[in-house]
């Protein structure tokens, strides 16, 4: 049996995301897309996209069907997290799960903030 190293399971999760940039993912959330922010409460904290809600990549299997935004597997999400890793392999679990319409934000947190789109911060922490 060979080993699997983080670089496989990228691959494998790259292989079946979809992922955008900054400009499209703007249109993605005007258009009603909901932003799902994977990374830890204390990074969330200090900036996310507008109206976006924080479920951890360590909790993300466990609050589907319980959070708003994961009740329904056809509901448009857009995944994202600091630079890409835990979005890329938290967009393909959600898929393996059955959701439908999950969009990751290549480059993350970290490229969205650098295309100088709006960001907020408040002290909001996953449901």
């Amino acid at each position: 049996m060979s080993v699997l190293t983080k670089d496989d399971l990228l691959a494998e999760a790259r292989a079946s995301v979809n992922p955008v940039n900054a400009d499209e993912a703007q249109s993605l959330l005007e258009q009603g897309y909901k932003a799902l922010d994977i990374r830890e409460p204390a990074e969330f904290m200090m900036g996310h996209l507008p109206g976006a809600e924080n479920v951890p990549r360590g909790v993300l299997e466990f609050k589907v069907g319980d959070h708003p935004f994961l009740k329904d597997p056809a509901t448009p999400i857009l995944l994202y997290c600091k630079n890409g890793g835990r979005s890329t392999l938290g967009a393909h679990t959600l898929k393996r799960m059955g959701f439908t319409n999950v969009r990751m934000l290549t480059g993350g947190f970290d490229g969205w903030a650098g295309s100088v789109h709006a960001v907020e911060s408040d002290p909001g922490l996953y449901r």
